[in-house]
């Protein structure tokens, strides 16, 4: 089984190159938006997609995945909710732990049941510590993984919770406050928990301006993701990536 897209991950942060990654909900964009926003993330040297949600209640997921594919080269990589969000046409799985709650199920219980197709499926799997942050308001992945977030200003817990996924063997850590959060997480909780782990940190949620994009960076986050906002506005992701890959000249 391949490592190219976990390799330029790892690589990209050992050279401290900061990453754009667009987030693409299959429920939320008919095929002409898709075809839209993946020429503007083309234009814009996206450095990936992620394709997924919390509640994915299409069966578009596979054949927009293959328009990705057959309209672009930027790397797809699957952000799943659930077991059944797979599709071998992607690139790479999040093979995600939600390791910030305490259901049982999304530590290992749905792993257990994907396992089999997983290990079929060829995809690269990246094992991920996915830490949910509170960003101000219930999300729809709070609701769906019945846990609650950490608490946006403890960042202790935050740290800590991410040293602990990576001496377990995970090798990234996403942080995120999830989609249509009203605030994004903070600088001093992603620098917090940068200094403390040696794995790729990724960031989510609530990032609405490609400023916010650029202060994360710098404080530590390695790969942004922006979905909702740019949903909302696909200029958007222009401005963002401009501001991320301003920082690697």
């Amino acid at each position: 089984m391949t490592q190219n897209i976990y390799h330029t991950i790892a690589s990209g942060k050992a050279k401290s190159y900061k990453a754009f990654a667009v987030l693409i909900d299959p429920d939320k964009l008919n095929e002409q938006r898709l075809l839209s926003t993946i020429e503007i993330a083309v234009k814009a040297k996206v450095d990936f997609f992620f394709v997924g949600g919390s509640l994915v209640v299409t069966d578009t997921l596979d054949s927009m995945v293959a328009t990705i594919k057959k309209h672009c080269s930027i790397p797809v990589v699957l952000f799943p909710g659930s077991p059944d969000q797979i599709t071998p046409k992607a690139d790479a799985l999040l093979y995600l732990s939600l390791i910030s709650g305490r259901n049982s199920e999304l530590l290992i219980g749905q792993h257990v049941i994907s396992a089999p197709f997983v290990k079929q499926s060829g995809l690269e799997i990246i094992p991920v510590g996915y830490m949910l942050i509170d960003g101000g308001s219930p999300t729809t992945v709070s609701y769906i993984s019945n846990t609650n977030p950490i608490p946006a200003n403890k960042n202790d817990i935050a740290i800590c919770t991410a040293m602990a996924g990576e001496m377990l063997g995970l090798k990234l850590i996403y942080m995120d406050a999830g989609s249509g959060a009203l605030k994004a997480i903070s600088t001093a909780m992603i620098q917090d928990v940068a200094k403390h782990i040696q794995i790729p940190l990724v960031v989510g949620g609530g990032i609405t301006t490609a400023e916010k994009a650029k202060e994360n960076c710098q404080a530590g986050a390695d790969i942004i993701v922006v979905g909702n906002a740019a949903e909302k506005d696909p200029v958007l992701i222009t401005a963002i990536a401009d501001a991320i890959h301003s920082l690697n000249k």
